[in-house]
Order: structure tokens, then sequence, then C-alpha cells
């Protein structure tokens, strides 16, 4: 596999990542041929450092650092929210309001029950871009399927940050197996031909580590999304 390059200079480099992915192999998925990672290293014909991840069934911008010492400054840009992200998300239903912000504390750890953990503060800001009436029943009791593609920006980088939250509000995104609608998920997968997690990261900005010039990356949507209303 090929990765599309978004962004290359001599400290950083950057690539939009397919859905279906990992960022790096884990023991979780050894099983796994390729990964980011190494595919990137094979590529460029040089080590490369991930600077941050993304969950495997999320596409888009995936970033990584050509020295250790680009990837432990990167590193601390993103723990210290110094990167402005966005998403874009396709969700089950549609949002009453055209804008809003989810404003909940999540625990640290999603696959750990939240009794017991710290509660760490956390904001994601979103837009409807468009919304969708699909003429088929994901649910007997409607005879058609609303879905509404949304712009998510996380003020955090919380772990799962933006599927917890569109959780929280009740517009689940579509794919998603752990925060989702199972019966939703099967009716889109067969009417579209495709099962994955709709969920892009669209784009990044930052100021660069070195240069301190800005940064601007961006991954289109596939061809396979709605297009914005």
């Amino acid at each position: 596999m090929t990765l599309a390059i978004l962004h290359l200079d001599e400290h950083l480099v950057a690539i939009d990542k397919p859905a279906g992915l990992l960022v790096h192999r884990t023991q979780l998925a050894a099983g796994e041929g390729e990964a980011a990672l190494q595919l990137v290293r094979d590529q460029l014909g040089r080590p490369v450092w991930p600077a941050h991840r993304l969950d495997r069934g999320t596409s888009g911008v995936l970033l990584f650092a050509l020295s250790a010492a680009v990837a432990s400054a990167l590193g601390s840009m993103f723990e210290q929210a110094q990167m402005h992200k966005r998403y874009v998300a396709l969700v089950r239903g549609w949002p009453g309001a055209d804008e809003g912000v989810v404003d909940h504390p999540l625990a640290r750890d999603p696959e750990l029950p939240s009794a017991g953990q710290p509660m760490l503060q956390a904001q994601t800001r979103w837009r409807v871009l468009r919304r969708i009436e699909w003429p088929f029943a994901s649910d007997a009791r409607f005879a058609s399927t609303r879905v509404a593609l949304l712009e998510a920006e996380p003020l955090q980088g919380r772990r799962h940050q933006i599927r917890r939250h569109l959780k929280h509000i009740a517009h689940p995104i579509l794919g998603d197996a752990t925060h989702g609608k199972g019966p939703l998920n099967r009716a889109v997968a067969a009417q579209l031909g495709l099962q994955r997690l709709w969920l892009h990261a669209q784009s990044l900005s930052l100021t660069h580590p070195v240069t301190g010039m800005p940064l601007q990356l961006h991954a289109p949507l596939g061809g396979h999304w709605p297009t914005p209303g």
C-alpha cells in the first residue's frame, strides 16, 4: 500500500490515513500485516515517530515526526492542545440546532468503568453541514433513515472524545461499534456497500515546531462521503 503524502519537509511528514489502517502494530492486533508507521517508514526509507494517534477506523490527517526531538515537541503541543483539529462525522438523526458545544467531562480511559477514574475536562464544538434522509428503514418505526453530516472540533484530545461526546448528545457516529447502534450500523453498511467508522480527520493546523511557521494540513473527504450542503 502506498499512502498519500499531504506534507513533507526535513522535520515532518503528514499522510492521509485510510480507514481501517492501524497507526502502529499492537499486541491486540498482532495478526495485522500493515500499519501506518511501518508503511510511512518504508515509503520514505527512514525512521519516523508518530506525533499523535487516530483510531483505526478513522481516516484523514496523520502526522509523523522525522526525529525523536521533533516527536517530543509535537507530543507536548498535542498534550497542551496547541493544535486546531477539525473532523467530519456522519451521525444518527438530525440535531435540533445547527451548531452547539458538548461540555461533558470524560473518564481518562473509555475502556474501563467511569466510576473511580479521574474525570477530565472536555469540550467539543460541532455544526451541521448537511441533513440527509435516506429512503430505507433502519428501524421498524420509521420508513426512512435520517442522518446528519457534522463538523466536529475537539478542544482537547481525550481518547475517543468526539465519539463519546456525540453519543452523549444522542447522535452517535455511524459505524461506531462501541458507541453507536448495531441495527443502524448494519443497515447503513448494507445500503452503502461499505462498513467503516464514519469519522474523518479533515484538517490539522499548528505552528511548525522547528520553523515557527503556520502549517495547515488538509485531507479531503473521499468520494464515498456525502457532500456538505
